[in-house]
C-alpha cells in the first residue's frame, strides 16, 4: 500500500517509492529504494524534502502515528513539467543547469553501470532526470546545451547521453513535435546504452580502430535495443532511436540500412543530435571541433546523411553561431555568443571581453548585432587565444 508521510515519520526499513516535489531537492539519483543505512537516512533528513511516499508492502510502515493515506498521484514530477517554465536569461539558468548536469552525470554513471552488469535499467528512476532537463531547456535551451560541452574525454560516454537528451528536447520544441517531448528526452538519454556491451578497451581506445574493432562498435545500437526490449518498460520512441541513430537517409548507415521515409522522425532527429555532440566533444582519440565549425561540416555531409528539413530546424535551434562560440568582430574585439536573435541567425547577442589588437582584456559588455554596425569577421578557436571552455562560460555568467 502506498502512503504519503512527512519526513518526521521516516524510519530505516521503509521502502521509499517516491520523493514529493522537485527532483533536485533530494540527494539520490534513484527515487525508489529501501532505506537501510543510517547514512542514507541522515542524507534525506538534511535535504529539503518535506514529504515522501512509502510502500508498506515492500518495507516498514509508520508505527504509532497517523499518516495521510491515499492513492499515489499520477506522475507528480510530470505534472510539474507540464507547467510552462518562464524563459530566463542564459546567465541565470547556467547555475540551475549545472546542478542538473551534476546529478545527471551520477545518475547516468549508475544507469550504465547497471547495464554493463547485465541488470535491468529502471526508467522510473531516470524519468525525473529527463523532466529536470526538459524544464531547463524550456527556461533557456542554450544553458544546458552549453554546459554539457564542458565534458572531458573521461566524462564523454555519460555526458554525451545527457547532451543528446537536451538536444532532442530542444529540437522537438523547434519542430513542434507532435509526440511526447519526454519520450524524445528519454530516447536521447538511452540511445547509447548498448555501448556498455562493448569491451572498454575498444570503447576507450586512444588510437584509430581496426576494421574488426569498428565492426564490434557498430554492434552497439542492436545490443542496446536488445537491452531495452528486455526491460519491458521502454517506449517505442526510445527503442527506435537506440536502434537507428546511426542510420543515414541514403541508406548507408547501420544496422538496418534504412533510408528516407523508412526512418522515423525521432530516428532522424537522433542521428543529428548524436553526431553534433560527438564531433564537438573531446574524445579519447581526438579533440572536439568548435560548434560553428561542426555545423559547417554537418552541412557538407547533409546530402544523403541527414534529413534536410530536420537539419535546418536543428540549426535554428542552436544558431549558426551557437551559444558559447568565440568570435572576432570587424573591430578586432573578441566576444562570446550569449543569445540568438529571433529575427536572424546572423546577428546574435555577443559579450565582448578582449581586444585582439592590444592582446589584452577589456571591460565586458553585451552588444546586440541587430542594433549595431558591428559584424562577425571570423569564428575563433579559444585555445589560439589562451582560453578554454570554462573561461568562456565564466565570461557568459559574469553579471
Amino acid at each position: 500500500m502506498l502512503k504519503k508521510i512527512p519526513i518526521s515519520d521516516l524510519c530505516t526499513g521503509m521502502y521509499i517509492d517516491k520523493f514529493e516535489g522537485n527532483w533536485l531537492k533530494h540527494p539520490f539519483w534513484k527515487s525508489s529504494f529501501k532505506l537501510e543505512t543510517r547514512k542514507d537516512f541522515q542524507a534525506i533528513k538534511k535535504s529539503d524534502i518535506t514529504h515522501l511516499w512509502i510502500d508498506t508492502a515492500k518495507g516498514n510502515d509508520v508505527t504509532g502515528k497517523t499518516s495521510e493515506k491515499t492513492k499515489k498521484p499520477q506522475e507528480p514530477d510530470k505534472v510539474e513539467v507540464s507547467k510552462k517554465p518562464v524563459a530566463i536569461p542564459l546567465e541565470q539558468e547556467m547555475q540551475a543547469a549545472q546542478q542538473t548536469l551534476d546529478k545527471a552525470k551520477q545518475a547516468t554513471i549508475e544507469m550504465f553501470r547497471e547495464a554493463r552488469m547485465g541488470n535491468t535499467i529502471s526508467t522510473a528512476d531516470i524519468s525525473p532526470l529527463v523532466d529536470e532537463i526538459s524544464q531547463s531547456v524550456s527556461r533557456n535551451p542554450a544553458a544546458m546545451i552549453c554546459i554539457t560541452r564542458m565534458k572531458n574525454k573521461d566524462d564523454y560516454t555519460y555526458l554525451h547521453s545527457v547532451a543528446v537528451c537536451a538536444l532532442m528536447i530542444a529540437l522537438g520544441k523547434q519542430l513542434n513535435y507532435q509526440g511526447d517531448l519526454h519520450s524524445l528526452g528519454m530516447a536521447g538519454l538511452l540511445h547509447d546504452v548498448g555501448k556498455m556491451a562493448i569491451p572498454e578497451d575498444i570503447l576507450n581506445k586512444p588510437g584509430k580502430l581496426t576494421d574488426e574493432e569498428f565492426d564490434i562498435v557498430k554492434e552497439h545500437p542492436l545490443r542496446g535495443w536488445e537491452m531495452l526490449k528486455k526491460n519491458g518498460e521502454v517506449d517505442q520512441v526510445a527503442l527506435d532511436v537506440c536502434l537507428h541513430h546511426h542510420e543515414k537517409t541514403n541508406g548507408n548507415g547501420y544496422p538496418d540500412r534504412l533510408s528516407g521515409e523508412k526512418l522515423t522522425l525521432a530516428a532522424r532527429m537522433g542521428a543529428i543530435c548524436d553526431v553534433y555532440d560527438a564531433i564537438t566533444s573531446d574524445r579519447s582519440y581526438k579533440k572536439g571541433w568548435e560548434p560553428a565549425d561542426s555545423l559547417k561540416k554537418m552541412a557538407e555531409w547533409q546530402d544523403g546523411h541527414f534529413d534536410e528539413n530536420v537539419f535546418k530546424a536543428f540549426v535554428k535551434t542552436i544558431g549558426i553561431y551557437p551559444t558559447g562560440t568565440l568570435v572576432k568582430l570587424k573591430s578586432g574585439r573578441l566576444g562570446v555568443i550569449t543569445d540568438q536573435s529571433d529575427k536572424t541567425l546572423l546577428k546574435p547577442k555577443i559579450k565582448i571581453f578582449f581586444s585582439s589588437s592590444s592582446n589584452a582584456p577589456i571591460p565586458a559588455k553585451t552588444i546586440n548585432l541587430e542594433h549595431s554596425q558591428e559584424t562577425i569577421e571570423s569564428i575563433e578557436n579559444p585555445k589560439d587565444w589562451g582560453f578554454d571552455r570554462k573561461h568562456l562560460i565564466d565570461i557568459i555568467t559574469q553579471q
